[in-house]
């Protein structure tokens, strides 16, 4: 059985460091060979949005987008 991780947002991209502490975890998990999920609601479904821009902010779509491609589950 594998070791799974849950993690959830609910804040929007650019009003707090959550999205990318998210982010950080998740990569790290990830990295570990857990089973890594990120539940977005409310506010944390902006996270997703592209041409979501922040200044001087990396695209939270784009990392988010990335994570997926190593293996990280999202439901919104």
């Amino acid at each position: 059985m594998s070791k799974r991780l849950t993690l959830f947002l609910n804040t929007s991209p650019y009003s707090f460091e959550n999205t990318y502490t998210a982010m950080r975890i998740a990569e790290a998990a990830l990295r570990k060979g857990l089973e890594t999920h990120l539940v977005a609601s409310a506010d944390g479904v902006y996270n997703f949005l592209k041409g979501q821009k922040g200044k001087g902010l990396p695209h939270a779509a784009d990392g988010f987008t990335s994570l997926m491609e190593k293996g990280l589950k999202v439901d919104l």
